[in-house]
């Protein structure tokens, strides 16, 4: 019976700094779904209100670079949007788990959503790369002329969308790992 008694009071002590632990994965997790809805929300806005217009001989014909003129661009904000909108979902179910660090259902539900998420942004963001690729580099196989010596303020922000997209990405890939911490410190 006093084994039985020490057991369960060394268990007792043993749990609460599990339990502490798993709160501080908890609130990284929170702080990190921030980073990524920061990123990606910022890489929508950036793609999303890009274009330029050069004129071209005269003032009465202009070429026009915007974003839609490409349906990967076109996919690319649309995932990152609805990556966003996953972002916003998904923060009170994080402040939950600050809340309730115990909780295991819910975890999983998340990295399950996460996984899904991961793969729209990664999709979008790499579609979009090759294509900004050939904006700086061109192919003059296919005779695609690199266009970002004209449209250098189309090209930079395209680019930096990009690098918002890819954070994303990142810290997503932490957000799993995070989960996946968590749950199997149970």
């Amino acid at each position: 019976m006093k084994a039985g008694a020490l057991e369960l009071g060394q268990a007792s002590i043993g749990s609460a700094p599990r339990r502490g632990v798993n709160k501080g994965v908890s609130i990284l997790d929170f702080i990190l779904r921030l980073v990524a809805l920061i990123g990606t929300l910022g890489s929508a806005i950036a793609m999303g209100t890009t274009d330029e217009t050069l004129p071209f001989f005269t003032q009465f014909i202009r070429f026009k670079a915007q974003y839609d003129d490409l349906p990967t661009f076109t996919f690319f904000v649309i995932a990152n949007a609805i990556v966003s909108a996953y972002l916003v979902l998904s923060l009170p179910l994080s402040i939950f788990h600050i809340v309730r660090s115990g909780a295991r259902n819910s975890r999983m539900i998340l990295i399950f959503f996460d996984t899904a998420m991961l793969a729209l942004l990664t999709a979008g963001a790499s579609a979009a790369s090759a294509i900004v690729y050939l904006a700086h580099k061109g192919n003059a196989r296919a005779n695609w002329l690199a266009i970002c010596q004209q449209f250098n303020s189309f090209c930079e922000r395209i680019s930096g969308s990009l690098i918002g997209s890819f954070g994303g990405i990142v810290v997503f890939i932490l957000l799993i790992l995070l989960s996946a911490l968590a749950i199997s410190r149970r």
